[in-house]
Parts: structure tokens; C-alpha cells; sequence
């Protein structure tokens, strides 16, 4: 799970987000393919055009976009984007919250409302030295929550498996939760990430059996389904907990979840904010198989879109921006030598 961030004072925060807005939808106008952005113009976990007014209503202490947001996305069974928006509220709702307790106040039965209250809760114990016992104490509200919210919305299970991973939960209730979720969505991205996730923490050297249950997961998978880059998620779990021999072993599969990422990145427009994080994946994943001219292309179709997850896993003190930054600039260098 992305690690919280610290986010500026309220006026930084709404020129931050206007700024994201205006970018965004500039990009979208302009037909001439996009470019690497220059250090100084890159924007970490910029939210795309739906969510920016949320955050910047929300960065004034008022609910209601927010509200409209999540409800749409409800609606209209839009289970990516309704988790993505959550988990991005939530995170923001960590140090202004004024918003959400408005929210929570006024509309106490409100489904979006409580799924946002929910992600909260559990992301605010994730990094706690008693992260273990305080999600024990939380599953029970985390997944009445979920029950709540009522037969076809699977983004609460999703918080409720992040509770139970964090938990360390037993196998069978893991496992209860899981059906509860792809009941509701069998092909929910992130329901299925937390399940690669708790597979990768029950086993850490079970790098085959993950790549088996993410690759199963995206064959089954919609065309444009993002649950087709889970793959890409395994990789990059293997990748990262493994030495070069294991990853030897797996050399041919992890090849096989970049080449699938990358149909999927192709899919969607250059300077996407909605793909950056497909983006800063793959790009991770192709210059750890050493594909560099790949990872230059797919930094080219990112823009300035730099999103914290994977950079912030990748050091013990974790500068995502910093981090991104060096990486780019090697994959620049290995170019110019005439690396491939």
C-alpha cells in the first residue's frame, strides 16, 4: 500500500490541484505526443480531472464534490476509479479532515462517506509499530462498513482484505472476505492486488504461485480491464523480494507482464494522469529487466506524471520524486551510451 504522504498547507494544496487540473486538460487538447517533462515541471500523484475539484473543495472544507464523485462512480459501477478516488481522499483526509467529519456528521448512513471513513481508519494504523493489533480491532467495523454498503459495491471488501493483510488474518478469514469481494466484481483490480499481496506475505519465496494467480486473474480479464496489469504487480513483487537467481527463474514471465502492461499502456493517451501509475510501473519493472528503450518510451507517454508507488518501496528512506528523477536521468544515460 502507497505510504502517507505529508501535503502542504491548503492555499499550496489548491494551486497544487488547479495546477494539476489546468495541466491535464491541456494535455488532453493538444495532439502532438507528449514529452519527458523537465525536472522542475513534474508533479507527484497528480490527481486527474474528476478528482482535482474534490480535492480542492475538499482542501476548503467542503464535502460535496466529493460526495458527487463517489456517488458516480457508485452508480455507475465504475469499482477502479470508485478506489482510486477513495483511497486518494482518504490519504488527503489524514491531515485535513474537517471535510470528512462534516460529511460524516450530516449524511452518518452515507455509503461513499463511510468507505472514505473506512479507508481512513485502516490506512492510519498501516505504518503504526502496532499496526497488527489495532487492524484486529478495526476488521469488525471495516467490514460492517463493507456490509453496509450493500450487494454489487466491492471497494469496501478491498479495504477490508488491506485490514485483514495488515492483520495477518488467518487463511479462512481471508479467504470469506475475498468472496465477498469477487462476488461483487470478479474482475476488481484492486480487491485482487491485496489478494497477490497477502499471497506474497503468507509465502515471501512463492514468486511462481503469485505470478500463477495474477496471471490466471488478467487472462479472465476485460480487454481494457486495468486487472490486465496484475501481472505487472507480480513482477514487480518478485522483483523486489528476490535475489538475481529466483529472478532468473522467472525471467520469461516477468518479460510477459511487461509486454502485457505495455498493450495496456497503449491503450490509453500520452500524458494520462489515470495511467501514470501503470506508467511508473512499468517503467520500474523495464529498467529492472534492463529493457531501457522500452522504459524511455513509456516515460515519454507518462509526461509529467510521477505517481509514489513503486519509487517509495525502492529505499530504505523513501524520496519517490527524488527517486524517479535518478532513474530517468539513468535510463537517459544508458541510452546515450548506446545501452539497450
Amino acid at each position: 500500500m502507497p505510504r502517507p504522504h505529508n501535503h502542504p498547507e491548503p492555499s499550496a494544496v489548491v494551486l497544487a490541484m488547479l495546477r494539476a487540473f489546468l495541466r491535464s486538460a491541456a494535455a488532453r487538447a493538444r495532439s502532438r505526443p507528449a514529452r519527458p517533462a523537465p525536472d522542475d515541471d513534474v508533479l507527484l500523484d497528480a490527481p486527474d480531472d474528476r478528482l482535482a475539484p474534490a480535492l480542492v473543495a475538499a482542501a476548503r472544507g467542503e464535502h460535496g464534490p466529493a460526495a458527487g464523485l463517489l456517488a458516480g462512480t457508485r452508480e455507475n459501477a465504475e469499482w477502479d476509479h470508485r478506489d482510486r478516488y477513495a483511497t486518494r481522499l482518504a490519504a488527503f483526509a489524514r491531515s485535513r479532515s474537517e471535510w470528512l467529519d462534516t460529511w460524516r456528521a450530516t449524511a452518518p448512513d452515507d455509503p461513499d462517506a463511510r468507505l472514505v471513513a473506512a479507508r481512513l481508519t485502516v490506512d492510519r494504523h498501516w505504518y503504526s509499530p502496532a499496526r497488527t493489533e489495532l487492524l484486529r480491532q478495526v476488521i469488525p467495523a471495516v467490514v460492517a462498513a463493507a456490509e453496509a454498503a450493500g450487494p454489487v459495491d466491492p471497494v469496501p471488501w478491498r479495504t477490508a482484505l488491506d485490514a485483514a493483510r495488515g492483520a495477518h488474518a488467518p487463511h479462512a478469514e481471508f479467504e470469506r472476505l475475498w468472496e465477498q469481494a469477487v462476488r461483487r466484481s470478479p474482475h476488481h483490480y484492486g480487491s485482487h492486488v491485496a489478494a497477490l499481496e497477502y499471497l506474497a506475505d503468507a509465502s515471501p519465496e512463492a514468486h511462481g504461485e503469485c505470478l500463477d494467480f495474477a496471471e490466471t486473474a488478467a487472462q479472465d480479464a476485460p480487454e481494457d480491464a486495468l486487472l490486465r496489469a496484475l501481472p505487472l504487480r507480480a513482477a514487480f513483487t518478485c522483483l523486489t523480494a528476490t535475489g538475481a537467481t529466483a529472478v532468473r527463474a522467472h525471467r520469461p514471465r516477468l518479460d510477459d507482464a511487461a509486454d502485457r502492461a505495455t498493450a495496456l499502456s497503449a491503450a490509453h493517451p500520452a500524458a494520462d494522469p489515470w495511467a501514470a501509475e501503470l506508467r511508473n510501473l512499468l517503467v520500474y519493472v523495464l529498467v529492472r529487466l534492463e529493457r531501457h528503450r522500452e522504459a524511455a518510451e513509456q516515460l515519454r507517454l507518462t509526461g509529467p506524471y510521477v505517481t509514489s508507488f513503486p519509487w517509495e518501496r525502492d529505499a530504505a528512506d523513501p524520496d519517490p520524486l527524488g527517486r524517479f528523477l535518478q532513474v530517468r536521468a539513468d535510463v537517459r544515460a544508458h541510452l546515450e551510451t548506446g545501452s539497450h
